[in-house]
């Protein structure tokens, strides 16, 4: 499908950063870009978010290319993409809409799917009520009687039955996770969870520690359900390892919220492994957009060590840095050289005497 990227410049230093990212983003939809428009914007206007002119001037662009799609870097509000749709007489869609789409896309498991499901209503529901707010006020008018109000009522009752249904469901997987972990724990199996911006090489570091064969590419979003997989640690004993959905900056808080139960792993953790692409230009702002997640999900206290990935191509020598207490703080490692990861395996295990029997209590 041929689409038009309209990317807005509010002054960011990291604007070229989310351009690129936004552009992976497309690609990773199937997306054939047609053309990128640059908008330098201050703040964004009510009704189309860019100006007249350049709206104008997209439009144009778009016409030209004989674009199918407007994809827009930005989330809008209901209003403001109704009104660009009328403008351009194509489909819009905005950055949460299409990592929404992603998310579908990539999701492979019964749970996965569910999770997405209940994320796309939960961000069509809110469009659904402020795109036929109007008909509410509407007490007549031709074809403003009351069918349009039935229709509205009905779809909503409609979505929010599936979005009952879907949150019923979730909930028996997470009673599920729960029984799991007690089970782990109750074993005195050390739980850790591989968590990092997406694109980081999660999956393939998991892939080298356990031998396993999780999907693993270099475009954004590969890994979105939860693989777990025993191993042993010598030093250590037995091992969960949990590998999980990767997080980019802005990531909506529906879907934060839809996989609640997938990111649980994380929470109930014993030790996080931050998986950091080393060879990142935007590596330091990467780390603080996982920390914030983490903070939100409520991770932020599980203990952690910064993988710094890839360093083949960064140029770095497989090492284990430590804190001021002497723990393991950094590991240097790359999981697609393999290089590096007895050092990873040694952090595990240092960490492993540390807690003691403090995994029977999860």
């Amino acid at each position: 499908m041929r689409v038009l990227i309209i990317s807005v410049d509010s002054g960011d230093l990291d604007h070229p950063a989310h351009a690129e990212e936004f552009q992976m983003l497309a690609e990773g939809a199937g997306a054939d870009i047609a053309g990128t428009l640059t908008v330098k914007r201050d703040k964004p206007d009510a009704a189309h978010y860019i100006g007249k002119g350049k709206l104008e001037e997209a439009v144009a662009m778009a016409d030209a290319e004989d674009v199918e799609l407007i994809l827009f870097d930005q989330p809008l509000s209901p209003a403001q993409q109704r009104n660009l749709e009328r403008a351009f007489q194509r489909r819009v869609v905005d950055r949460v809409a299409l990592i929404l789409d992603i998310f579908a896309l990539r999701a492979k498991s019964h749970e996965g799917k569910l999770q997405v499901e209940l994320a796309q209503l939960q961000h069509l529901v809110t469009r659904l009520t402020r795109m036929w707010t109007h008909l509410e006020r509407q007490r007549g008018g031709i074809g403003m009687r009351g069918p349009g109000e039935s229709q509205l009522e009905m779809d909503r009752r409609m979505i929010g039955a599936k979005v009952k249904m879907l949150r019923e469901r979730l909930a028996r997987v997470e009673r599920q996770r729960k029984t799991q972990r007690r089970s782990r724990a109750r074993g005195n199996t050390l739980s850790v969870s591989l968590v990092g911006y997406t694109n980081a090489g999660k999956s393939t570091l998991f892939n080298a520690l356990t031998k396993a064969d999780a999907y693993a590419a270099d475009q954004l979003f590969a890994t979105l359900d939860t693989t777990t997989r025993k191993i042993w640690i010598e030093g250590a004993g037995n091992v969960v390892i949990s590998d999980t959905v990767g997080f980019i900056r802005d990531l909506p808080t529906t879907l934060i919220a839809a996989f609640k139960a997938t990111l649980e792993e994380t929470v109930h953790a014993d030790l996080l492994l931050h998986v950091v692409d080393a060879a990142s230009p935007q590596r330091d702002e990467q780390i603080a957009e996982v920390d914030k997640v983490l903070e939100e999900i409520g991770a932020n206290e599980v203990p952690c060590i910064l993988i710094y990935n890839k360093i083949d191509q960064a140029g770095y020598e497989p090492q284990v840095e430590r804190n001021e207490r002497g723990e393991p703080a950094r590991v240097f490692v790359s999981a697609l050289q393999r290089t590096g990861l007895d050092g990873l395996r040694g952090a595990i295990a240092e960490f492993r005497p540390s807690i003691g029997n403090e995994v029977a209590i999860l």
